[in-house]
């Protein structure tokens, strides 16, 4: 099987898409983007990609480009715990780091760190860590950081100045697996901890109450939902779909039921998948 994943080679993501598969081909790719439209065009069978943070919430353009270009189904997931460190070329760790560079997250993710001992460090945002750290590695000459984990400061060779700069302890990050067929996930040590089935739900225009209806329509099934989240639908100021994730596999009674109940009350619904999610504990991480 051959396995698409926001690379470069060291970020979290492969980690996660190691996590879930014992064996395969594992491919990166340079953008969120990238990597999924790679499932369509079948360059690889599945793809894994972050779409959510601890702390600095939903990944946006995994959102987006999942409901908006490439509607692919999701097959499974995994948390995965983040661990940020500060790295440097070992030619320049004595030298002061004028410039700090990283993914978005991962930067937001250590703004007190950043405060607190490198002001005056200018930030540049890449597409991952990994790249970040590949970044550094290239150029020895410049007096710059990256954040990153510890397989990236492995995998370029470079010198972990602090270690743990996280602001939270228990920082994660949640991946999803896209497939156009289903799979068997062969996990390599992650925890199952849950199943999932994840909707996205648009309200009738114009209709007064329809969201309070919506979540009655799962509340009085006990269904419990473990997130729900609006996102513009991109049709204009004001108009948003519901992304909403459900515990539990899809049935035969419940979740359909809710689904009819929706379509009679004029919503529009799409199970974008119904699948099992792992945790990746800290010691099988680093592994």
């Amino acid at each position: 099987m051959r396995i698409g994943f926001l690379g470069p080679k060291g970020t979290f993501t492969e980690m996660a898409a190691r996590g879930l598969f014992e064996q395969g081909e594992f491919v990166s790719y340079r953008t969120i983007p990238s990597c999924m439209d790679a499932v369509s065009a079948e360059e690889v069978e599945v793809a894994v990609v972050p779409i959510e943070n601890a702390i600095e919430g939903s990944v946006n353009l995994t959102l987006d480009y999942l409901i908006h270009k490439q509607r692919l189904p999701i097959v499974g997931g995994i948390t995965v715990p983040i661990e940020q460190h500060f790295l440097v070329n070992q030619k320049n760790s004595s030298e002061k780091i004028e410039k700090v560079v990283s993914h978005p997250h991962a930067i937001a993710q250590c703004h007190e760190f950043l405060q607190k001992y490198y002001p005056d460090a200018e930030w540049e945002y890449m597409n991952s860590t990994g790249a970040a750290a590949s970044f550094v590695k290239d150029n020895p000459g410049l007096p710059i950081a990256a954040i990153a984990n510890e397989i990236a400061a492995s995998e370029y060779e470079l010198t972990t100045l602090h270690a743990n700069i996280h602001d939270f302890a228990n920082n994660r990050t949640s991946f999803v697996v896209l497939s156009k067929k289903p799979i068997m996930l062969s996990c390599n040590g992650p925890t199952h901890t849950e199943d999932k089935t994840t909707l996205m739900v648009t309200l009738p225009s114009d209709y007064s109450g329809a969201l309070h209806q919506v979540l009655s329509a799962f509340a009085w099934r006990k269904l419990n939902l473990t997130k729900i989240e609006s996102r513009p639908t991109k049709t204009g100021l004001g108009n948003y779909f519901f992304l909403i994730d459900v515990e539990g596999v899809m049935d035969d009674v419940l979740i359909p039921g809710v689904t009819s109940e929706l379509k009679a009350l004029g919503c529009g619904v799409e199970i974008l998948g119904s699948y099992p999610c792992y945790t990746l504990e800290k010691s099988k991480a680093k592994a």
